[in-house]
This record gives C-alpha cells, structure tokens and sequence, in this order.
C-alpha cells in the first residue's frame, strides 16, 4: 500500500507556505455552528427520498438554499442536477466537491421520528423508498460546506464548484444518468476543475476517516446469459434440449472463473450470480433460461479477461449440450482511482478534519461508485466518513442499503470539516500534479 501513514500525524507545518492552521481557528467555529442546520437538512430529505433521476423535490430544495447563498446556481442538469460555483475574492484554481441526492427501493425499517414512509414506482412496481445509502447525509453536508465556504468567499484563492449529482444508484432502464451524463452534458466544458473531492458515509468508527491511494472501489459490470434451448415434456427431456440442466452447469463453472483463471495476485476479482429466470409450470422444461449478475475488478486488463472467459465458457458450455448462450456485459462504473499525489498531500487537512477520531487506511471495496467518471477527467480523491453509533460493534452495525442503515448524525460534522478543509486548502496552495 502506498498510503504513507506517516503524513496522517503530520502537523499543518509540514505544507509548504501555507496552512490549514491558519484559517482554521474562523472555520471550525463557523462549522459547529452550522450543524444544526445540516442536521434539519438531513433528517428533511431523509424523511422525502427520491429515485433516481427523479429527484425533483431534493433538486428544488438544494437550488433554493444554494440561491439563498448568493451561489451562481444551474439546474436540470442530467434531469435534476444542480451545480452551483462559488467565486473566491482572489482568482485561482477551480476545486470541485460532489454529493449524490438518490434513494433506493428500500422500505425503512428504522424507528425514527422522520422515517421514510415514501413510495414510488420502479421497475414495474409499487416499493418503499429509503436513503439507505446516506446520500441525504451527503447531500446536507455539502450544503453545510457551501454555506461556511460562502461566508469566507473573500479569503479564497480561487473557485469552488459544487456538484450535487442525481441517479448515482444508476438510472432506471432505458434512461441515462448520473456523473456520466452530467459530463456529456458538458459541466466541465467551460472550466475543467483542477482536483474534484467526494465523501461518502458508511459502518466505520464514528467520524473517523478513511481512505488509500489509486483503487479504492472496483469497476462494475452488469451481466446477462440468455440460455436458449427447446421446449418440452418434463417426462421426456430427450426429446428436447433442456436449458435449465445447462444453467446449472453454467452457475457452477462461471464462479470457477474467477477463483481459478485469474490471477488474483495481481488485485481482487468478483462475480456474483444474482438472477436466474425461466419456466412457468412444474411439467414443462422452457425453451429459454435467463441468468443475469454482477463483475467487480479493479484492473482493467484482468476485467476484459474474466469478461472474455465468461463469454467463451457460456457458449462452450451451451453448445456441448446442443443450447445456445447470448452473453451481454454492460459498464456501470469504472475503478475509482484516487490520484496517489492527491491523497499524500491531502493527508494534513484530512488528520485536522477527523480531529479526535483521526484518519484510516482502508482496504479495497468491492462495491461501486460513478464518481470514478468525474475522475477520469481531473484527478480525485474519494474518502468514507464512519457513521456508526459510538460503542456499537462495526459488525453489528447496518451496512449501507440494509433498511435498517442509519446515520449518527454528529459524526457529520467530520464530514464538511473534511470537505471544507480539502478546498481550502487546495485553494491556498495546490499541489503539483501529474
């Protein structure tokens, strides 16, 4: 691991001709001081979650406070984004910092007094609604951030863009969504920033924060096999061509992949099996299977390799048989890389943020994040922010999308001191980048 965990002790002095020392004794005040606020923001959109691409209610909220900050302020960005620039007294570079808006169909099963009790359609069906990822959590803190950052616009060496990004979860089928098309729909085009950060909650130590050089979370790819075959009796599977018996072989030789044609030295590799349909009697073998599921890896050259094997092994497989298998892969999110020189240097401002709870390596995540686009163009860092109840097991706590995920709101203070920091500082003096 690269991370130099040296750094994490490092004091503000260690940053060449400035410090986040000096301006902290103005900023830590002003971010106590709009906790409560932040709080009521979160526990408001908690209480009013929204799918994704149709976070229109959220978008309208986020606007509003945004224009009450004097903010230059555009909407209807990838349907319901919002970015809004904050021009600092001096001129600078262009620091941007992202929270996603989007709930998940999850009933809330959390006794809370602001609750979820939403629903809404997806896919086809009528579900509960739930910020069961914390974006709501993401989304207050950024406000929070661009509230102290606009009292104190005057001191700032430079701009700050803030990216309020829908449809992170992905956009439903059919529709595009999300970093990808906030890009293609050109909201780096007229200034591209020189360094974007992001954080995201989750089950750590509360307000602890954690994070590591180049991939922090795997690239995913969606999956679907179509299995076809020929109907028949189930008495007699003879006469026909049984596509459910090559499914069973397919499941059981595709997770061999991964475990035994891969060189897993080299970095992690998932597949998981989630979806299998076909049949619609006990009597009757279909003539149609379809499986579908997930890939996560966090080298591209050892993606295309399982991708190729999982295409090679279906068809194979199928046809030893007499079946067909069509293999179908999708891109849903690249490796998010954290620019190595980027986390070393953003190390003092994040040991100040995380202040008594600190700053943690952290492995891997095989889980996925379409802030990895926004860092295909300029260089990133993507950190987690720990939210779980102090004195709580981390394994007994809920895990992000369980419908009993929860947020202990103080540790969220840490996250916009995080935020607040990073521009800051990035602003006063930038670090040389390749």
């Amino acid at each position: 691991m690269r991370l130099l965990l040296s750094t994490l002790a490092l004091a503000c002095s260690a940053v060449p001709a400035v410090c986040f020392a000096d301006v902290k004794a103005d900023l830590s005040p002003a971010i106590s001081a709009v906790m409560p606020q932040v709080i009521s923001w979160r526990r408001d959109l908690h209480q009013h979650p929204e799918l994704s691409n149709r976070e229109k209610r959220t978008s309208a909220m986020v606007a509003a406070e945004l224009k009450k900050l004097g903010l230059e302020v555009q909407t209807g960005i990838a349907h319901t984004g919002v970015v809004a620039m904050l021009k600092g007294g001096k001129p600078g570079k262009l620091v941007a910092l992202r929270a996603d808006m989007d709930a998940l169909p999850v009933k809330e099963q959390v006794d809370l007094p602001f609750a979820s009790k939403a629903v809404a359609e997806f896919n086809g069906q009528q579900v509960g609604v739930m910020h069961a990822c914390g974006h709501d959590a993401h989304v207050a803190m950024l406000l929070g951030t661009a509230t102290v950052l606009s009292k104190m616009k005057a001191q700032l060496s430079g701009d700050v863009m803030f990216i309020f990004q829908p449809a992170e979860e992905g956009p439903p089928p059919g529709e595009e969504g999300g970093a990808k098309l906030m890009l293609k729909e050109g909201i780096f085009a007229k200034r591209k920033p020189d360094a974007i950060f992001g954080v995201h909650v989750w089950p750590g130590p509360a307000g602890q924060l954690q994070v590591k050089p180049e991939g922090i979370m795997a690239a995913a790819d969606s999956f679907e096999i179509t299995v076809k075959g020929v109907q028949v009796h189930g008495s007699s599977p003879w006469r026909g061509i049984d596509p459910v018996a090559v499914t069973g072989q397919l499941i059981t030789a595709l997770h061999q992949i991964p475990a035994r044609q891969l060189d897993v030295t080299q970095a992690p590799a998932v597949m998981s099996i989630g979806q299998v349909h076909g049949g619609v009697r006990w009597n009757i073998i279909p003539d149609e299977v379809k499986l579908g599921g997930t890939i996560r890896t966090f080298d591209p050259v050892m993606r295309e390799q399982l991708i190729s094997k999982m295409q090679h092994t279906s068809e194979h497989i199928a046809a030893a048989s007499g079946a067909t298998a069509h293999f179908h892969s999708q891109s849903f999110a690249a490796v998010t890389w954290n620019h190595a020189g980027l986390t070393d240097w953003a190390m003092p401002s994040l040991n100040w943020a995380g202040a008594k709870a600190g700053v943690s390596p952290i492995k891997p995540i095989t889980a996925s994040e379409d802030f990895s686009f926004f860092q295909q163009e300029v260089p990133g860092v993507f950190l987690f922010l720990g939210i779980a109840e102090p004195g709580q097991p981390i394994e007994k706590t809920a895990p992000n999308h369980s419908p009993f995920f929860r947020v202990y709101e103080p540790a969220m203070e840490n996250g916009v001191r995080a935020m607040a920091g990073l521009a800051v500082d990035f602003l006063a003096q930038a670090p040389a980048l390749k």
